[in-house]
């Protein structure tokens, strides 16, 4: 029998799931796909912040496994309803195109002010959220971040030059996307 504690995954997907559960379960006629698209999306985000946080990397592996679900959902979607499905498939894209591309943007312009997998991370968010999703996130993800810093500086623990992990905040900025939009 496995021990809870020695389950290096748990922590990460249990408190995710149980927010989500509990706030998703009040809205009522929730569609089982969409259900499905942000439980995944809430958990492979936190994973992502905390690995941001811990290592300032995201793993390549957890952002194609969330793209790879995300096809099974689109093509499940497809066999019970074909027509609400073509038009998810391009919100999705659009949204995936809006995530990454914008934030493909600022990586180049800024010359590594922005990690790699953060430009992953915010297109795989963007194929989840859709395109009328990602832009709130990315907006609230990114002022939590620039009020942050720049608590940080003022406060004298960080200096300019220094780097804060950017994922915890546009997770946040996901969460308050996700909740808002039910």
């Amino acid at each position: 029998m496995t021990k809870i504690k020695n389950n290096p995954v748990l922590p990460y997907i249990v408190l995710p799931v149980i927010v989500t559960a509990l706030l998703l379960t009040r809205v009522g006629n929730t569609d089982a796909f969409i259900l499905l698209r942000y439980e995944l999306l809430v958990v492979a985000g936190y994973i992502a912040a905390v690995l941001d946080l811990k290592t300032r990397r995201i793993p390549n592996k957890l952002l194609s496994a969330l793209l790879v679900l995300l096809m099974l959902i689109m093509a499940l979607k497809v066999l019970f309803d074909t027509d609400i499905a073509i038009n998810m498939l391009l919100d999705c894209v659009l949204g995936c195109a809006a995530g990454g591309g914008l934030f493909l943007l600022v990586f180049l312009i800024s010359r590594k002010g922005l990690g790699g997998g953060d430009v992953k991370f915010m297109a795989a968010a963007g194929a989840y959220l859709g395109f009328g999703g990602i832009l709130p996130a990315i907006l609230l993800g990114s002022v939590l971040a620039a009020l942050t810093g720049g608590t940080l500086i003022l406060l004298k623990k960080i200096g300019r030059k220094d780097v804060i992990p950017l994922v915890p905040f546009l997770y946040i900025g996901i969460l308050i996307t996700v909740f808002t939009q039910y």
